[in-house]
């Protein structure tokens, strides 16, 4: 009996997962409790019958939605993860944050922070939930994607995967980032939270007529007006949707050039 497009979708991802554990040493999950790293957490569960033998991170700027801080809380002690808080203290103690340049405030609590947790925990390969249809500059991403020891991606140069062929090879003080769920869509992910019963956080639910499609810092989201307050909802509203699912986030923060110089320094 042939598989249903989700389930062609999750038996990919497991696959990418699987290939990449067994291919790389010391790795581990980035985790910002939104829709999609909660659905790659519950994918790598999946692949590894229940456990994830391995570090899940969370890069804190400080910033977040309470929440978010509720949601990962709850979650990690419930999934028994082992559950690292990067942050990048010395700008946080020097007052790096929202008030300043965007783009400054990115790099420095969220990829130099990541740097810092890859040096100390001596990290090759990084699993993170980015999908090609949520930003442009992401869609030019491999589900393998090596990046320089000093962070640099060469988007420009990258090797094609062609039948499942990967390139995990790494130089030096390089890591790979893994991407399990390019090929997915925004639908795909409530739609396959709906199918797996997962746990989401609440902002994604409309209150008040607003509801957030993509969350993060509280002073970089803003909710989009919606009346979707459940799962069924949301899938109806995405299928008439016409606008960015990003479209909430700071706007000077996601323009294609100043995320393109973002991801080319190592943000996620």
């Amino acid at each position: 009996m042939p598989l249903d497009y989700l389930s062609e979708l999750e038996n990919n991802s497991i696959f990418i997962i699987r290939e990449a554990y067994r291919r790389i040493k010391n790795v581990a999950m980035l985790w910002s409790m939104g829709k999609d790293s909660t659905t790659l957490l519950w994918l790598i569960r999946k692949a590894f019958l229940g456990n994830i033998p391995f570090p899940v991170i969370h890069i804190d700027t400080g910033y977040k939605f309470s929440e978010i801080y509720e949601f990962r809380d709850k979650f990690a002690a419930e999934w028994g993860l082992n559950l690292v808080i990067a942050r990048n203290l010395t700008a946080i103690n020097n007052g790096v944050g929202p008030q300043g340049s965007k783009f400054d405030c990115c790099n420095r609590l969220k990829t130099e922070a990541l740097k810092l947790a890859i040096e100390q925990y001596n990290l090759q390969g990084l699993y993170l939930a980015i999908r090609r249809d949520e930003h442009g500059i992401r869609a030019k991403e491999r589900a393998f994607s090596s990046r320089t020891s000093d962070f640099v991606w060469d988007y420009l140069g990258q090797p094609m995967e062609i039948w499942s062929q990967y390139n995990t090879r790494l130089r030096g003080k390089e890591h790979i980032r893994i991407h399990p769920m390019l090929a997915w869509r925004e639908i795909d992910v409530w739609e396959y939270i709906r199918k797996e019963n997962l746990p989401v956080v609440p902002l994604y639910f409309a209150k008040g007529k607003k509801r957030y499609r993509s969350i993060g810092c509280s002073c970089c989201c803003s909710p989009v007006t919606s009346k979707a307050g459940n799962l069924n909802s949301i899938i109806k509203e995405l299928i008439k949707a016409k606008v960015s699912e990003r479209s909430g986030r700071a706007q000077d923060k996601e323009s294609t050039y100043t995320m393109q110089k973002l991801r080319a320094l190592g943000y996620m």
